[in-house]
């Protein structure tokens, strides 16, 4: 028994003598210490997590039955005033100053024996007869009224400035600051006395600001097309308008040399124009000879008269 305790002890002992021994003891020890830290850490963190994330849900106070209202609100696109089913087209163009003839010439109104350009188009039915008109956008109405040429009217009003016209209506079944929503019932297809050959019929038009624009380029486009489709015309009129001053600056910059140098022309013309003073030293022109004659001749006969008058006296 002795013996095998002498024995395990002195391999103790050798193993106690090796140089990695304690290192590797140190090691050993270190690793399990960080690893009961790092454990017991995690899940201390896990509960704090958890508590705070439950109080961050219940500041929240989320209500299932109320309606979720979108992030963004999609591009309404314009549509056509006339539902499909009421199978009513065209009759009338929006006049177009780069159309066509033929289109340009489908874009005239005949009133009071004269010719008018359409702001908008004419819907009509191929049977003529009457039909509802819709709201082709979203909006606010903002005028109804009885026109004496152009019948019921009613204008709505949408966003970023941009209005939609009705006109030539009857039975109008909206007022002034009403909503309503893009397909809405406003009124029935009637007459007017500007376009009474049209018959039954609904004048639209589509308008960006103040400026009347083609209904039927932004039908099934969005409205943000009608914006872009304003910025590049007021762009293209800010060139224009630039390029017009830049062109009568130079002709303003090219005349001006011109003008200056008429002014400085005008006094030498006024000279030449003028007769030159004689000099003292010249001798003033001298008459024609016929006339030079005529007085020495006199002079001559003056003294014989005085001579003959002499004697005559003398013999008295």
């Amino acid at each position: 028994m002795k013996e095998k305790n002498n024995v395990s002890k002195s391999k103790w002992k050798r193993l106690f003598r090796k140089k990695w021994f304690f290192p590797a003891l140190y090691l050993g020890i270190s690793a399990l210490l960080l690893t009961a830290v790092l454990w017991y850490q995690s899940g201390t963190n896990d509960a704090d997590q958890a508590e705070e994330d439950k109080g961050i849900f219940d500041s929240l106070s989320f209500d299932s039955n109320e309606e979720a209202t979108p992030v963004t609100e999609q591009d309404e696109v314009v549509k056509s005033p006339v539902a499909e089913d009421a199978e009513a087209t065209v009759v009338t163009k929006f006049y177009d100053h780069n159309a066509d003839s033929e289109s340009q010439e489908n874009a005239l109104v005949l009133y009071d024996n004269k010719y008018y350009q359409s702001t908008g188009v004419d819907y009509a039915a191929a049977d003529g007869g009457s039909f509802e008109v819709l709201a082709a956008l979203s909006g606010t109405v903002t005028e109804v009224k009885e026109d004496a040429l152009h019948g019921n009217v009613v204008q709505l009003e949408h966003k970023n400035g941009v209005t939609t016209y009705y006109a030539s209506l009857e039975d109008v079944k909206v007022e002034a600051g009403q909503e309503v929503k893009q397909g809405d019932v406003l009124a029935a297809a009637g007459q007017s006395l500007f376009a009474k050959d049209k018959a039954t019929h609904v004048h639209f038009e589509v308008r960006n600001g103040e400026t009347a624009v083609n209904p039927e380029t932004f039908l099934n486009q969005p409205v943000s097309k009608l914006q872009e489709a304003k910025a590049e015309s007021e762009a293209v009129q800010e060139d224009a308008a630039d390029t017009a001053g830049q062109t009568e600056q130079q002709q303003a910059d090219a005349e001006a040399p011109a003008d200056e140098n008429t002014d400085a022309e005008a006094p030498a013309d006024e000279n030449a124009d003028a007769e030159p003073a004689p000099s003292e030293d010249e001798e003033e022109p001298k008459p024609d000879a016929g006339e030079e004659e005529a007085p020495k001749q006199d002079d001559e006969k003056q003294p014989e008269e005085d001579a003959t008058s002499s004697r005559s006296s003398a013999q008295t």
